[in-house]
């Protein structure tokens, strides 16, 4: 396996899979969504070839664990046979809910910060975390309207379900940019608010802008961009915050050349070594 110097990974899709595989480039691991691989066939006998080469995080996307009835116990028990045959970097979800039930909706819907979408919250996190034997990364989740009931503030939610099921933060750090625009919040207010000790990893996009009828514009995070300028710059101030963090760059629509992605990698290494050098120049 190769010992690679870099800090950042990238998200495997299928169109990198036969040059990554060929052309082995150094990135520190290599992240893929969980559900795509629960089938087994083709893309699980591809993800074997690339954990030989590399450290390999999952990310799931179908988990619901914000869902206020049980968990999808078959979704789990695939999830669970996919980190044994994996042995995965990191295993990580969102503060998010799609189902109900036998209702599926095709997003990740925000957890309401009350009480009770906690109560849902830990429950769910302490049983995916027993099933599988794994402590899971908890990924925020990105904003575009705000509930009106709310006993906690984002970051707040997170430190505490970190404090009671032991899981662990997944920063994201466009999602943070996205929702401080869409609400009218201080991006970095939020990552002050965060305890670090709980942040495992950190993840980086880009969105797109939309303009509404009356002039004002929506940022939606589409994983379609380069990370933007905004969010390079909220990145440097939380490492400047946390510390080195592994990082992984997404992209996921209009998915652009596996060099252009390794490029944005290579920027985030850059990037978080300028602000822990910065920081400790005035420690």
């Amino acid at each position: 396996m190769n010992s690679p110097p870099l800090n950042c990974g990238i998200g495997l899709r299928a169109p990198y899979v036969t040059e990554l595989l060929t052309t082995l480039p150094r990135l520190a691991f290599i992240e893929v969504h969980s559900e795509n691989y629960f089938g087994g066939g083709l893309a699980r006998k591809q993800l074997a070839q690339v954990r030989q080469n590399y450290q390999v995080s999952i990310h799931g996307v179908g988990l619901s664990l914000g869902r206020f009835d049980a968990l999808d116990q078959k979704h789990l028990n695939s999830l669970k046979k996919l980190i044994d045959d994996i042995d995965p970097l990191y295993v990580s979800d969102h503060l998010s809910f799609s189902n109900f039930g036998n209702a599926h909706v095709p997003d990740l819907l925000p957890v309401p910060l009350t009480n009770e979408a906690m109560a849902a919250m830990v429950r769910n996190v302490s049983k995916a975390q027993e099933i599988t034997k794994r402590r899971f990364l908890i990924e925020n989740p990105s904003n575009y309207v705000r509930y009106k009931l709310a006993d906690y503030s984002e970051p707040q939610f997170l430190n505490e379900l970190c404090q009671k099921t032991g899981c662990g933060i997944l920063l994201d750090v466009n999602n943070i940019a996205v929702s401080a625009h869409n609400l009218g919040n201080d991006p970095r207010e939020y990552i002050d608010a965060i305890d670090a000790k709980f942040v495992g990893e950190i993840h980086l996009a880009g969105y797109q802008i939309n303009q509404l009828a009356d002039g004002s514009d929506i940022i939606i995070d589409t994983h379609g961009n380069k990370v933007f300028d905004d969010v390079w710059a909220l990145y440097e101030y939380t490492i400047a915050k946390l510390g080195k963090v592994p990082t992984l760059i997404e992209w996921d629509c209009d998915i652009p050349t596996l060099d252009i992605l390794i490029a944005e990698a290579a920027r985030a290494d850059a990037i978080a070594n300028d602000a822990i050098a910065e920081a400790l120049a005035y420690a």
